[in-house]
């Protein structure tokens, strides 16, 4: 059976099916869906990528949820939580992620997944902060972390990028719950 961690108006966030790997490995080739990553990634990226969320979501009870639109049960793709996998000044910590099928975006689905995901990782999980980053260039998420009340920290170079690409530069937002609370 397959848990749902979350549920919006018009979406589930839940467990990844077998089924969803084919919409998920099409989502990472597409050009302008990875325009800010470094390249799309090849049907064997995508599908190890695939076990890596898998994996998280059964050893830490969190991470990348398949987001799934209520209306017709179409993948749409993933937002969730995710240890952030490299040394910076503002790790160790846990970052929120998303990334969308081209065809879900401008519908608000982004930030309804994102916000409804912190609210999830305040309430449910206990989480005390989630980070938020992106390359500076990539303005559609970052207009998704200020519609979900994070707030910019900063600007850092992604220590996983080589110093002269133009991908480096990044914005750095946080949510702090405990902050929320007072």
């Amino acid at each position: 059976m397959t848990t749902r961690y979350i549920e919006t108006p018009r979406l589930i966030l839940r467990d990844w099916q077998d089924s969803d790997l084919l919409p998920f490995t099409e989502m990472n080739a597409d050009p302008k869906v990875m325009e800010y990553f470094v390249k799309p990634l090849t049907a064997e990226e995508s599908s190890a990528f695939f076990l890596r969320i898998r994996n998280e979501l059964a050893d830490f009870g969190y991470g990348a949820y398949a987001v799934e639109r209520k209306t017709d049960g179409k993948f749409l793709g993933f937002t969730g939580l995710h240890r952030i996998p490299f040394e910076a000044d503002f790790t160790p910590g846990i970052e929120i992620a998303w990334r969308l099928i081209r065809e879900a975006w401008g519908n608000g689905y982004a930030t309804e997944a994102a916000a409804a995901c912190l609210e999830y990782a305040d309430k449910r999980l206990g989480l005390r902060e989630i980070y938020a980053f992106t390359t500076l260039q990539n303005r559609r998420s970052e207009r998704v972390m200020q519609k979900t009340g994070m707030q910019r920290i900063g600007i850092f170079d992604h220590p996983l990028l080589d110093t002269r690409h133009p991908l480096r530069k990044h914005v750095l937002y946080k949510i702090n719950f405990q902050s929320l609370q007072k």
